[in-house]
């Protein structure tokens, strides 16, 4: 079953994406909707999806078994997994960038996103159980990419996000202003968006979004994206160019943190003993 099946082939002449998994049925339905279909139908990105079963050879169609050195779980055998990428790629191995979703891989970021953007071909194999055989990272030579410091199922719903981050980068899917405004596009998360209606439950929009003065409004999303940034991922700033006066900003969100924070530390519940 390939996520490009239903697609004619006229329109596949972009990124290859090829996900090889022992749950092929995840895949339908995430990659018709929205932007992702946007980008297949206009041929930015050709999405395949693999069955690592079939290139199994017991009349099981095994592809785990437990682990040497004894432990609970099982784990996911190299050949076939090895066998169904280098037969699937082929020539365009060599060249291909291939991913194994593993929860102790590298985080992936928009950085990684958008370097896998650039690549002609992807290919991503999910894990499950309590992992994959080491080997097919060595032999494929894989790079191991994580979605979070959470655990998860499968590989699946992470090779998921991966093809969407790296699809909406594609040109041509999505408008270039809007990706370079984005979160994470310049080392700070997005600032705050507002809309119709005006007020609501007593909040209004901020006047400077209606003043209709396009520099005094860049100004404003730059402050309040640098505000939230330092509010909500002050990780992010040891890599964000900002100015000294916006280096005084961060310090100044900070120490308002910090404040709260003592607030509501002195006005919290009385310890019990």
């Amino acid at each position: 079953m390939t996520a490009s099946a239903e697609l004619p082939a006229r329109v596949r002449s972009g990124l290859i994406v090829d996900i090889f998994t022992l749950f092929p049925a995840m895949f339908r339905g995430p990659f018709d909707e929205s932007i992702v279909r946007r980008a297949r139908e206009s041929g930015a990105i050709d999405i395949r999806i693999h069955d690592i079963r079939d290139w199994t050879h017991d009349r099981h169609r095994t592809a785990d078994d437990t682990p040497y050195g004894g432990g609970a779980g099982m784990v996911m055998v190299a050949p076939p997994i090895v066998a169904a990428v280098e037969e699937t790629l082929g020539d365009d191995l060599p060249k291909a960038r291939v991913l194994l979703m593993a929860a102790g891989g590298r985080l992936y970021d928009q950085r990684t996103a958008a370097s896998l953007a650039t690549a002609s071909r992807i290919a991503i194999v999910c894990g499950r159980y309590e992992g994959i055989d080491q080997r097919v990272v060595e032999v494929l030579g894989a790079e191991e990419v994580s979605v979070g410091d959470y655990v998860l199922t499968g590989g699946e719903l992470p090779a998921m996000v991966v093809v969407d981050a790296v699809a909406r980068l594609l040109p041509g899917v999505i408008h270039a202003s809007s990706v370079a405004e984005e979160s994470h596009q310049r080392g700070l998360v997005e600032y705050p968006h507002y809309t119709r209606p005006h007020e609501f439950r007593g909040l209004v929009v901020p006047p400077v979004l209606l003043s209709g003065h396009h520099g005094e409004v860049a100004r404003w999303r730059r402050v309040e994206a640098i505000r939230r940034t330092a509010a909500l991922r002050p990780d992010l700033l040891s890599d964000a160019s900002l100015s000294e006066d916006e280096r005084l900003l961060v310090e100044e969100v900070r120490r308002e943190a910090n404040t709260a924070g003592t607030a509501s530390d002195q006005t919290g519940p009385a310890a019990c003993g």
